[in-house]
C-alpha cells in the first residue's frame, strides 16, 4: 500500500472514532470531580478491551483525583515497547459547563466541547492511529508491547505519574508519544519538541502596623514594600531569554485606617532552558530577608522542571518528518510554553509532544455572538491525516 492511501485507513474508522470522543466529552472530569475521571478511565477501558487491552487502575497521590489508568495489550512482555499518553482531566467545573453551554457540538469542521482539544480528542487519536497500525502492518501491531497511559490529574501536574510510569514501562521504552494537541494550521501539522518549566513562588512582606492618623511615621507598609518588589520580580522577564514571571495574585492590608502589616503575591516562573530557569529562581528566592522589617519570605509552592530541546527527541522528530514528507505533508517543530507529561518523564526515554489532533481554544468554555470568545475545539478534519502520519512514523521507529 503506498503512503498516500493510509489516510483512507483512518476515514474508515473516523466514524466509530467520533462517536468514542463525544462519550468522552459528555462526561465531566474535572480534577477533582474523581467519580467523572473514574467514569472517563472505564470507558476508555471499554474501548481498547477490543484492541486486546487490559486495564489497571492505580490510586492518584492526592484522595480527591481520580486513579490513574494504565492499559497494556494482554500477554506481552517482551519485545519493543512503545508508551502512547494522555490524560483523563479537564479544567471545567460541571457548573461552568451548564452555564456556558458547553458541551459537545460539531459544526462544519469543528468539534467543540470540554476536552475535545486538551485531551480527550488525543485519547481518540491514540485509538485511531493504533486502529490504523493493525491494519497497515498488523505483524508489528501483535509483536509490539503497546502501553497506553492516562494520567488522571495532568492539569495540576502530579508527582506520582513519573512514579508510576518508572514502576511500570520497560527501561528500554523507545519512546513516549504525548496526545496533547496539534498547533499546526489548516494546512499542515506541528509536533512539541520541547516546553518550558514553571516554578510557582509565594512572597509574604511582614511590616508595622500603626495607625493611619496619628502614628504613620512608626508604621512599615507591607504592601508598599510589595508594591516596589513587584517592579523587579517583573523585570525579571527576559523575552530575548524566553523566560518569563508573571505576578498573578496580590493581597495585604485590612483596613484603610491602618498601616498594613503584611501583604502577599503569588507568581510564576516560566523558561525553556534550565541554567536560565535556575538563574532565575535563585534570583527570585534571593530577595528573601529577615534581618529587619520589612522582613520578605519568599517560597517555591510548586515546581515543574523544563523539558529542553535535546538528541533524543529531535531523533524522534526527523521520524515524524519524514513520514510527513512521504505522505506529502507539511510539518513543523513547535516549543510550548505550556506544561505536559512530557516535563516529567523526557529525561527518563524519548518523548515527542503534540501527537493529537488540531485545534485550538484550550481552557476556554465561554461563547460570544461577536465571536470575540469561542469555546474549545478540535479539527475533524486532522484525525485522518493525523493518525496516518503518527502510524507510519511509528513504523520508521520500529523499522
Amino acid at each position: 500500500m503506498k503512503p498516500a492511501d493510509t489516510p483512507l485507513i483512518a476515514q474508515r474508522y473516523l466514524g466509530e472514532t467520533r462517536a468514542f470522543l463525544r462519550t468522552l466529552v459528555e462526561i465531566n472530569s474535572f480534577t477533582e470531580n474523581s467519580a467523572g475521571v473514574r467514569a472517563v478511565a472505564e470507558r476508555i477501558a471499554a474501548q481498547f478491551a477490543a484492541l486486546g487491552f487490559g486495564a489497571g487502575f492505580h490510586a492518584a497521590s492526592n484522595p480527591r483525583h481520580g486513579p490513574h489508568l494504565f492499559l497494556q495489550r494482554a500477554g506481552l512482555t517482551d519485545g519493543a515497547a512503545i508508551a502512547l499518553i494522555s490524560h483523563l482531566d479537564t479544567v471545567f467545573p460541571a457548573e461552568e459547563e451548564a452555564r456556558y453551554d458547553f458541551r459537545y457540538r460539531e459544526s462544519g469542521r469543528r468539534i467543540y466541547g470540554p476536552g475535545t482539544n486538551d485531551i480527550k480528542g488525543g485519547t481518540a487519536m491514540i485509538w485511531l492511529t493504533l486502529q490504523v497500525l493493525r491494519q497497515l502492518a498488523p505483524e508489528w501491531f501483535d509483536r509490539v508491547n503497546w502501553f497506553v497511559l492516562h494520567n488522571a490529574c495532568e492539569e495540576v501536574i502530579s508527582d506520582d505519574f513519573r512514579r508510576i510510569c518508572v514502576e511500570h514501562l520497560p527501561h528500554e521504552t523507545l519512546a513516549c508519544l504525548i496526545f496533547e494537541a496539534d498547533g499546526g494550521g489548516d494546512d499542515d501539522f506541528s509536533l512539541v519538541a520541547s516546553r518550558k518549566g514553571r516554578a510557582v513562588f509565594r512572597v509574604e512582606v511582614e511590616g508595622r502596623a500603626s495607625h493611619a492618623g496619628t502614628q504613620h511615621r512608626s508604621g512599615v507598609n507591607a504592601i508598599v514594600h510589595l508594591a516596589k518588589l513587584i517592579g523587579g520580580l517583573d523585570a525579571q522577564t527576559d523575552y530575548a531569554a524566553e523566560a518569563t514571571v508573571n505576578v498573578g495574585t496580590i493581597s495585604g492590608g485590612t483596613v484603610v485606617n491602618r498601616v498594613p502589616h503584611a501583604a502577599c503575591a503569588e507568581l510564576e516562573l516560566r523558561a525553556f532552558d534550565p541554567a536560565v530557569f535556575a538563574a532565575k529562581r535563585a534570583a527570585i528566592l534571593g530577595l528573601s530577608r529577615a534581618d529587619a522589617l520589612p522582613r520578605v519570605d519568599v517560597r517555591v509552592l510548586d515546581e515543574t522542571p523544563p523539558w529542553p530541546r535535546n538528541d533524543r527527541t529531535d531523533a524522534l522528530h526527523r521520524l515524524w518528518d519524514e513520514a510527513a514528507s512521504a505522505l506529502g505533508f507539511s510539518l513543523r517543530r513547535e516549543d510550548r510554553g505550556g506544561l505536559s507529561d512530557g516535563n516529567v518523564i523526557w529525561d527518563l526515554w524519548p518523548t515527542l509532544d503534540g501527537l493529537g489532533p488540531r485545534g485550538e481554544n484550550s481552557h476556554c468554555s465561554e461563547q460570544s455572538a461577536d465571536g470575540l470568545k469561542e469555546q474549545e475545539w478540535a479539527d475533524a478534519a486532522s484525525f485522518a491525516p493525523k493518525a496516518a502520519l503518527n502510524a507510519h512514523a511509528i513504523l520508521r521507529l520500529l523499522a
